[in-house]
């Protein structure tokens, strides 16, 4: 078992770089998430690593947070989804979106990745959803700072916007990201909240 592989990063690709640690250079396959976060070629990098053995071939695949990669071992824990699905899915969605997606049901979001139809999202959300603890999926969102918490989706306001905007079209994932991404006030009614909502999304 390779757990991690700490080494220089000496190549990377469309989805998979290489990691050169003690003279070997090590061919991992990541997903989007990881490649958009990676250092410049030429500086150091550790891969959290998960190790695929089949008959013909070993391939590694890897990320740089080792709850991401436990992410990706329940992903293909589900029927239906392998090595390589997982990684669709967490390119096209990032590992705390995914959370976020499988707690709130949002099956429409999963089902974007390529090769995920909607039967396949909602088993992965009928497997998972009790697996997702609410913290891992809410403690940070794109735009949030490192280190930060994004702002508390709390409160019945708050409740109504994400109500708005899915009656409106967007997925309850784009809801809650928007509302999250509002400044609370504790005069803020649910009008202000979904007004200041869509002005996010006018933006993306």
């Amino acid at each position: 078992m390779i757990s991690y592989i700490k080494g220089i990063l000496a190549d990377k690709g469309r989805d998979r770089i290489v990691v050169e640690a003690g003279s070997v250079g090590y061919g991992i396959y990541v997903p989007l998430s990881v490649l958009e976060r990676l250092p410049p070629l030429g500086q150091e990098v550790q891969i959290h690593t998960y190790l695929q053995v089949r008959e013909d071939d070993m391939s590694l695949f890897g990320f740089l947070a080792r709850p991401d990669l436990e992410m990706f071992k329940r992903l293909i824990g589900v029927t239906g989804i392998g090595p390589k699905g997982a990684l669709g899915i967490l390119s096209a969605l990032r590992p705390e979106e995914l959370r976020l997606a499988i707690l709130t049901g949002d099956a429409k979001a999963i089902s974007r990745a390529p090769g995920v139809g909607a039967k396949t999202a909602q088993r992965l959300i009928l497997d998972l959803k009790d697996k997702v603890k609410a913290d891992e999926a809410l403690e940070l969102l794109p735009g949030a700072p490192a280190g930060e918490t994004a702002p508390s989706v709390s409160g019945e306001a708050a409740k109504e916007a994400v109500d708005a905007l899915v009656a409106l079209g967007y997925t309850n994932l784009e809801a809650v990201k928007a509302v999250r991404s509002v400044e609370m006030t504790g005069d803020m009614d649910a009008e202000a909240v979904l007004k200041a909502s869509l002005t996010y999304l006018a933006f993306l």
